[in-house]
């Protein structure tokens, strides 16, 4: 049996537009604004996201209300899925475990799951309201299922997704639709870099 963590954003579904705008609007009404737009946005993610955030003088306490109030506004009900990655998962989950582990909030993403029928496919979401650290995050899912780093693949778009896989000792899959380019994710070295959602079914050669 393997363990696979996947990040949601950009991995599971298409929701930059709205997440950009969300943490956009809160930093602006913090008195702590984006000023180069999207690229700045994605710079936030080229290590932990609160982390970054914090580095910025942002206190995350604060961002967190914020930032809460505005994600609670949104329709997600109008979030798309990567819709290639519908079969991949319901393929991967047999005779495996499957968990989210996200910087998103766990009820976002589970709202979002439940749209797309995939919540049955996933044994824990993991979000922002469980712990900020994603290996932190990592290093609980290994513990709980007692699975071994080598059978545990965390599955990310972007490069501090790679960063905390590789601290948490686990696989780092690196995947290239997501936020961060090809370019960006491949000078991050990953154990694996796929283009395409049906590469990881390399993963897991039996399905």
């Amino acid at each position: 049996m393997k363990l696979f963590l996947f990040d949601f954003d950009g991995v599971l579904v298409e929701s930059l537009d709205i997440y950009e705008k969300a943490v956009s609007s809160s930093l602006a009404g913090m008195n702590k604004p984006l000023k180069r737009g999207r690229e700045e946005f994605l710079e936030l993610f080229e290590g932990n996201f609160y982390e970054s955030l914090a580095q910025r003088g942002v206190d995350l306490k604060e961002f967190m209300e914020v930032s809460g109030s505005l994600l609670a506004q949104v329709d997600y009900t109008r979030m798309h899925p990567v819709t290639a990655m519908i079969p991949i998962v319901e393929k991967l989950q047999k005779n495996n475990l499957l968990l989210v582990i996200s910087s998103n909030h766990s009820r976002t993403i589970s709202v979002a799951l439940e749209k797309f029928n995939l919540h049955g496919c996933f044994q824990e979401v993991l979000g922002s309201d469980f712990l900020f650290s994603k290996k932190d995050k990592m290093h609980y899912a290994a513990q709980k299922y007692q699975i071994a780093p080598d059978d545990i693949y965390y599955i990310g778009d972007t490069t501090g997704d790679i960063q905390e896989g590789r601290a948490a000792g686990v696989k780092t899959v690196g995947v290239t639709w997501g936020w961060h380019s090809q370019e960006k994710m491949a000078a991050a070295r990953p154990d694996y870099l796929f283009n395409e959602p049906q590469e990881l079914l390399q993963l897991n050669p039996g399905n």
